[in-house]
């Protein structure tokens, strides 16, 4: 074979200033992007925090609500055989 056509991979270990530039840069952008996901990750653990704290509050609310319901439900449900009992015995309002 002729050594016109091997092809030789030669590794350069030549480092220049822009490949030095360019590293720097590639490391702040990964250094910058994983600062912005921390905050972004910090934003939302502090509105998840919230929406907890809000449902908490409004499961409340609603416990009261459903038992003052089921008391208003038995207290129509006395007056209700308070008047059967009147109609039943003849009276009139």
């Amino acid at each position: 074979m002729e050594k016109e056509n091997i092809h030789f991979w030669r590794f350069d270990r030549q480092v220049n200033l822009s490949m030095l530039i360019q590293l720097a840069l590639l490391a702040s952008l990964i250094v910058g992007s994983w600062v912005n996901l921390q905050r972004q990750l910090d934003m939302l653990q502090h509105d998840v925090t919230m929406l907890l704290a809000c449902q908490k509050n409004f499961e409340q609310k609603i416990e009261v609500l459903s038992a003052k319901s089921i008391s208003y439900e038995y207290r129509l449900q006395a007056i209700e055989k308070g008047l059967d009992k009147r109609d039943s015995s003849g009276k009139t309002f």
